[in-house]
């Protein structure tokens, strides 16, 4: 065995000793956090890796970067086939002349398809890695900046696309000056022949030898550099994206896990510091690239806000840091107050908390609309959202630490099961005079009903949205669809008290909600607030309330496609549509309300810039409705100034807090343009009262 094979040994095994140390480390963090089933319908989680970490979905819906990555991505995993017969090299000098001499196979078809895929890969990833340096330093995207960024965040990318680039350049000379290169001319390298060239055509001169041993060894250090840099590094997620999108949450992203409020020994609730997250929700602060689209996104980091959704990770990962070999240490047990068994740097650890000034602030918390922004745009899928809620619910049912207004709102919503304080037997008045039944008096009846109508506490209550629930009730009368409300038997389903924290309050109000619902055999149910679809749909099953859910704009483009309702006015007008978040990200329902737009005669629509699933929130969701918003410029003015960008006749929306928050943002720019539900379009098209 030659010496340099005996060198290459050595490196090579404490190499990947010390990476094993390493990744041993992450794994005991990992196991700091709380079990959480992620490996359930595995098919559909292989396909969604497939798609989303291997084909790189999301990360092209910025094509620019998103190219320049995919081709340092599968750049990579090409040449990783290069960098195990480098490897083998180490250990066996003349490996690849043995392999292309004496296997037919290889020399006939596999290796010069793995060398001419070398060649083209490896000049891919070479300039997309000189281009991405060079827009980091030239022209740097707005995400790459924000207060959260450390002052070594730049210098950490630079090391890694200095580190890929040294990679390239050494692998060409070392594949240009090997010692098979003229052996192997029909195996088509042709960079790596033009690098032969350049030396003078002959790798077996004294000076080419030198250079290929210096190249070779280059590339070795930096190969095993970068695999025991990694795991200290934001460049981490090169081994964790692919796991962590397996990982990731196959439902709808609006969707809320039931928290288990009857555990006898829980002495909180809610998660307040990294040892009461899940191992999954640990994962993900190790796997956050800091590439800044959840931020770049995110509505109120747009208007001012403090939030970023980006900085939440990155503080969750900096607090495991932080805290996590303290609690591996003290076999996972957050004993901060051990006596004389701790010195005054780990009883200072062990005191802080990842809510806190140094990490993350109730105000960050507070500031998330929950729209979904973040989780839908992050290429890694991250799952901020649900993150940020259960800080929420530790400060609310932990700490009774909330802004004042949610007082308000929880109280309405345990008296008068509403948000606003309006009488509870007020909750069918909307429909006094249109002949509607509730779901008791079609009982007793004897009446077999096809779907219930849940109105809301919007349609039942605010003057201007009862318009929209009375449209709604008008049209599925004309298509004689057999519905009935619940009339004062309806609660809110709990989605602004959840949202809000208050995990108690909106269990009580689901439980009962869904006795009630099962009492009447409800099996079909229709909303018009996409919240309430939401919950219904994806939150009451873990509470025993199955049912098919549908959201008005829907149902009624299914009534008009099917020729149930008959459109008998032209609307001559050109309307541009506010897409519901609760609707749109959180369930997939983009193109049902523009349907319904286009069906109506002399109706134009028009896209907002960001639209569809790129929409801006209104600044209502995650109880931000029942919030003031103090800080910066209001999230419905700023969406408002988008919708009026494009000259419309209406703005349309499918959801009441969405029209509450256009209205207001409209009337803040002074414009007389009128907002209207589609339902409310519907109605007038089937001639119903004339609106515009």
């Amino acid at each position: 065995m030659h010496l340099k094979n005996i060198v290459f040994i050595v490196v090579c095994l404490a190499s990947f000793g010390a990476f094993a140390v390493s990744a041993r480390k992450l794994l005991d963090f990992l196991k700091l956090g709380k079990p959480e089933n992620r490996l359930d319908n595995l098919g559909a989680r292989i396909k969604n890796m497939l798609i989303v970490a291997l084909a790189q979905k999301k990360i092209l819906r910025d094509p620019g970067a998103g190219f320049l990555h995919l081709f340092v991505f599968w750049g990579f995993m090409v040449l990783t086939v290069g960098t195990v017969e480098v490897i083998l090299e180490g250990f066996y000098t003349p490996f690849t002349e043995v392999a292309v001499e004496h296997v037919p196979l290889a020399k006939s078809t596999i290796y010069p398809l793995l060398t001419i895929m070398q060649e083209f890969f490896g000049i891919l990833v070479l300039l997309a890695a000189v281009i991405l340096i060079f827009r980091r330093y030239v022209n740097p995207p707005k995400r790459f900046s924000g207060a959260e960024m450390k002052p070594d965040s730049r210098m950490d990318a630079t090391v890694i696309l200095s580190l890929i680039i040294t990679l390239m350049v050494t692998m060409f000379i070392a594949n240009g000056l090997h010692p098979t290169t003229i052996a192997t001319e029909v195996a088509m390298r042709p960079v790596a022949g033009q690098v032969l060239k350049l030396f003078g055509g002959n790798p077996a001169t004294k000076t080419n030898t030198i250079i290929f041993e210096a190249a070779w060894w280059v590339h070795i250090a930096v190969v095993f550099g970068f695999l025991n840099y990694l795991p200290y590094s934001k460049h981490l997620h090169v081994l964790t994206s692919v796991p962590n999108v397996l990982f990731s949450s196959l439902g709808s992203s609006g969707h809320l896990t039931k928290m288990n409020l009857e555990d006898e020994n829980a002495e909180f609730f809610g998660v307040s510091d990294i040892d009461h997250l899940t191992w999954k929700q640990l994962f993900d602060g190790l796997t956050c690239t800091e590439c800044g689209r959840c931020t770049s996104v995110c509505p109120a980091n747009n208007t001012g806000k403090p939030l970023s959704p980006r900085k939440i990770m990155m503080d969750i990962r900096d607090r495991l840091w932080d805290k996590g070999p303290v609690l591996v240490a003290q076999g996972g047990k957050n004993d901060a107050g051990a006596e004389g068994s701790q010195d005054e740097k780990t009883k200072e650890i062990l005191a802080e908390r990842l809510i806190s000034e140094k990490f993350i602030t109730p105000e960050e918390l507070w500031s998330c609309t929950t729209c979904q922004a973040c989780v839908h745009e992050c290429p890694v899928n991250i799952e901020h959202v649900p993150t940020i809620v259960d800080m929420r619910r530790y400060l609310v049912l932990t700490e009774a630490d909330f802004p004042g207004e949610l007082q308000t709102l929880f109280t309405n919503l345990e008296n008068k099961y509403s948000p606003w304080a309006f009488s509870h037997s007020a909750r069918a008045d909307w429909s006094e005079g249109m002949n509607i039944k509730t779901m008791s008096m079609a009982q007793a009846q004897g009446e077999d009903i096809e779907v219930l109508f849940w109105v809301g506490c919007a349609g039942s209550y605010d003057d201007r949205y009862r318009k929209v629930v009375q449209s709604v009730a008008r049209l599925l009368q004309k298509a004689n669809i057999k519905f009935a409300i619940l009339g004062k038997e309806e609660k809110c389903t709990g989605d602004p008290a959840r949202r809000a924290g208050n995990e108690y309050l909106a269990q009580s109000l689901i439980t009962e909600n869904v006795e009630t619902m099962n009492g009447y055999g409800v099996k079909k149910v229709l909303t018009s607030c996409p919240h309430c679809f939401n919950t219904i749909k994806n939150e009451y099953p873990e509470f025993g309330g199955n049912y098919e859910v549908m959201h008005h704009s829907q149902y009624l483009s299914q009534l008009v496609a099917e020729k149930r309702i008959t459109l008998t006015q032209k609307i001559e007008a050109t309307a541009v549509y506010h897409d519901s978040c609760y609707l749109g990200r959180s369930n997939n329902v983009y193109d049902a309300p523009r349907q319904t737009l286009v069906q109506i005669g002399g109706m134009k629509l028009k896209e907002m810039e960001r639209s569809r699933d790129k929409g801006m929130c209104c600044g209502a969701g995650g109880a931000r409705m029942f919030m003031e918003e103090n800080i910066g410029t209001r999230v419905n003015v700023e969406r408002a100034r988008q919708a009026l960008e494009t000259k419309p006749d209406v703005v349309a929306s499918a959801c009441p807090f969405c029209m509450t928050m256009m209205n207001d943002g409209v009337k803040a720019h002074e414009s007389t343009v009128k907002v209207f539900d589609i339902a409310e379009l519907l109605d007038q098209a089937a001639g119903g009262e004339k609106r515009i």
